[in-house]
């Protein structure tokens, strides 16, 4: 057995030491034959020849989850009622004290909203309000495209969600019948 002092350590065991020299060896053949440069040159090339994944996107949309929460929407009943009937669950559950509810009885007992504003420059888009609905009114709809040019134009009253709801509709529909099964 015998010792050999390199650097700050002591090899005791021959193993160890053709080990090091193994080591040694293949670091000088890595830095002389520059390997990972090559293989990182061979995984561009490699990129490089492959099918683009981008999307061109003003022309071609991507596919959204029907769990995505976009624009805020209002929904009505076939016969054309509005559905929200002014609990104001969703106005206690926003986090972000982004809805404002105001209600009052109709001659037949029902309540109903006289006043249901979001401020979307608020809101964070986290789906309780939606979820807290008992009659599935206000939800977050497929839209994302509603850049504004002014802080006034995202503070959403009851007409504005109104006319997303029958805008978007459909696609609202099928989406809450497809998540219905997670609820």
């Amino acid at each position: 057995m015998f010792r050999i002092r390199l650097h700050s350590f002591t090899l005791c065991n021959e193993r160890f030491l053709i080990f090091w020299v193994i080591a040694v060896f293949e670091r000088s053949i890595n830095t002389l034959f520059l390997t990972e440069m090559v293989r990182g040159l061979m995984l561009t090339l490699k990129y490089f020849f492959e099918t683009n994944v981008t999307i061109n996107y003003p022309f071609e949309k991507g596919p959204l989850s029907p769990r995505f929460r976009g624009e805020h929407a209002l929904r009505r009943y076939p016969t054309g009622e509005e559905r929200c009937i002014a609990c104001k669950l969703c106005e206690a559950v926003c986090p972000a004290q982004a809805i404002t509810i105001e209600a009052e009885e109709r001659e037949d007992g029902s309540r109903r909203t006289t006043r249901y504003d979001i401020d979307m420059t608020k809101c964070i888009y986290c789906g309780f309000c939606q979820e807290a609905c008992p009659v599935d009114a206000i939800v977050e709809g497929p839209n994302f495209e509603f850049a504004t040019e002014t802080h006034e134009e995202l503070l959403y009253d009851k007409e504005k969600l109104l006319e997303n709801g029958d805008r978007w509709e459909t696609e609202i529909a099928e989406n809450l019948r497809s998540e219905s099964l997670y609820r």
